[in-house]
């Protein structure tokens, strides 16, 4: 199974949804989907910083004519199937209702935007097989209704992504843990805000060879030796 591959049938709709280019009903539905589907969770959690950052995002660099052609033959091919199937092709089936855009216009559009915010992606890809991803969802506490959280696994690469959240209270700062058994939570170099949107990326540092629970905490600007205040993030690992 490839990067992109998965088991969930919504999840093309990701990049829709992080672009506001589903319709309202629509974005409902799916939002009611990103409950209880972590890859779906995971997807919109790493796409969405991108999504907030296009505006003020990098000078551009030029893509090679061999991705460009690979990108632009998907767009192309979404939009004849699309052209060819009529005016109605955007229309759920009665007996078994999938949720579409309300345009094959709009699809495209949004088609050819998620296919932008893959381009890095892409780029990276040397074909070769890359190792399973293991997503984990975290639990949140004192966060805003809609707030998500997952940890994403893949080889010896730990990330926590974060979508919705709050803002650190004033004068603080989030901070990430590593829990052992038995042990005391670990403090990490971990520190980190969020964005305008509440997203957040975070490389957790160092092996989590033993460690049972991925943490954050708010603490003073600066970084605290010990935990000061609640958890507000908890990733519980499985046992391996």
């Amino acid at each position: 199974m490839s990067r992109f591959e998965s088991d969930c049938e919504e999840r093309d709709l990701a990049a829709a949804y992080v672009l506001s280019a589903l319709e309202r009903h629509e974005a409902e539905r799916y939002r009611e989907h990103l409950g209880g589907c972590a890859e779906c969770s995971a997807d919109v959690a790493r796409l969405q910083p991108v999504a907030d950052s296009l505006a003020t995002s990098v000078s551009p660099v030029a893509a090679s004519n061999e991705l460009r052609a690979r990108v632009m033959a998907k767009v192309r091919s979404e939009a004849e199937l699309l052209h060819a199937a009529g005016a109605g092709a955007d229309r759920p089936q009665p007996t078994r209702p999938r949720w579409r855009l309300g345009r094959p216009q709009a699809f495209v559009t949004a088609l050819a935007l998620g296919v932008g915010l893959l381009i890095g992606a892409l780029a990276l890809d040397t074909g070769s097989e890359t190792p399973a991803a293991h997503v984990t969802a975290a639990q949140l506490a004192s966060m805003p209704p809609g707030a998500r959280g997952v940890l994403r696994q893949v080889g010896t690469h730990a990330e926590l992504i974060l979508t919705g959240v709050s803002q650190p209270p004033r004068g603080k700062i989030y901070e990430l843990w590593l829990a052992r058994e038995g042990a005391q939570p670990q403090a990490t170099n971990a520190l980190f805000g969020v964005t305008h949107a509440g997203s957040a990326s975070v490389n957790v540092p160092g092996s989590l060879t033993g460690v049972r629970q991925v943490m954050v905490t708010a603490e003073p600007l600066g970084g605290s030796p010990h935990p000061t205040s609640s958890q507000v993030v908890v990733a519980t690992l499985r046992s391996s």
